[in-house]
């Protein structure tokens, strides 16, 4: 059965708005809609869904992703040889071109629930000497598992290990109704970043203690309406100099990270915290922790295993869930344990 045009709209726009690869859109559904009838009309719909979508107008992907899109439209268009002509078409791309390119875009997730995360990320994978100022595949599987299993956040609060810019704290914010939401992270500019994005999306951060960052209260005014106003910090947490007393203030009901498993150096202190952590909580329930790991190498994957049994950590892992709503082109092999610590 073929697709509605309707529904091919929207899958461009959701693909569209979170930037993720242009291979990854339903180019080949298009190309076939429009064989079957070759009309404009879908091309202008796919058109305000996407580069004139009031999301992007607000916060756009980069300017060489906006401008490779409309290439390739208009080139399905220029293919349709009984579609009418689209001025639009050409006005946004020579609009596009005229832009210069920036350091920074802005990528628009839309949640099933109708809610919308908005990141400013950096266009280069490693920026400022860290990987965490762009959004990871680990961060956004977790999001969805974190999605379909609330109850594990609502009216908790929340420690996340390695926030970067913030999507999988933020989507939970949004849609979890956690009491208290506390993102951390150890780079400056990381930090920096994660306080403008949580800004960005209707949240205001509150100092959270003589070892976090301070955050203006000041900020963007966010898309849509915020879950139950979850208290939010923004927390400059190292996992070598960070204490148990420290751990023991933050009162956390669950852990979370996503991609912090890929270096042997790294695993062994982000075991010596969960180590700290357990300690911290001797006379109260220890916390519940789960970590989202992509498997880009299977060693680091099983030595981070291995560490963990060697100090008496038992783990689990999550049934995954078959696909991710946030990753349209690929499907990488991510993993969620569940550690009882």
């Amino acid at each position: 059965m073929a697709e509605t045009r309707p529904g091919l709209a929207l899958r461009f726009q959701r693909r569209f708005l979170a930037a993720r690869p242009l291979r990854s859109l339903p180019w080949p559904e298009l190309e076939q809609s429009l064989r079957t009838a070759p009309d404009s009309a879908l091309l202008a719909d796919i058109l305000h869904k996407t580069i004139l979508h009031p999301l992007c107008v607000k916060y756009p992907p980069s300017a060489e992703y906006r401008r490779c899109f409309l290439t390739e439209l208009i080139k399905k268009h220029e293919s349709t040889r009984a579609a009418e002509p689209l001025d639009e078409l050409y006005d946004a791309l020579a609009g596009v071109l005229k832009e210069g390119e920036s350091t920074h875009c802005y990528k628009n997730y839309l949640l099933p629930t109708g809610h919308c995360v908005s990141l400013s990320e950096s266009t280069a994978l490693i920026s400022k000497g860290t990987t965490g100022l762009v959004t990871w595949e680990a961060a956004l599987y977790l999001a969805q598992w974190a999605l379909e299993n609330p109850g594990v956040f609502r009216d908790r609060t929340v420690l996340e290990l390695g926030s970067g810019i913030g999507f999988t704290g933020i989507a939970i914010c949004k849609t979890c109704q956690p009491r208290t939401f506390i993102f951390s992270d150890c780079h400056p500019h990381v930090l920096r970043e994660l306080a403008e994005n949580i800004r960005l999306n209707g949240f205001i951060p509150e100092p959270g203690g003589t070892w976090s960052i301070q955050t203006e209260s000041q900020g963007q005014e966010g898309e849509g309406e915020n879950c139950q106003n979850p208290k939010v910090i923004v927390a400059e947490l190292d996992w070598g100099s960070v204490t148990e007393k420290q751990l023991l203030g933050l009162r956390a009901d669950v852990v979370i990270a996503a991609d912090v498993v890929y270096d042997p150096e790294i695993i062994l202190a982000l075991i010596g915290m969960l180590q700290k952590l357990s300690t911290s909580r001797a006379d109260t329930k220890a916390p519940e922790v789960f970590i989202a790991c992509t498997i880009r190498n299977p060693a680091t994957y099983q030595l981070f295993q291995a560490e963990l049994d060697k100090v008496g950590i038992r783990w689990q892992m999550i049934p995954a869930h078959s696909s991710c709503n946030f990753l349209y082109d690929v499907q990488p092999d991510v993993t969620i344990l569940q550690l009882f610590i």
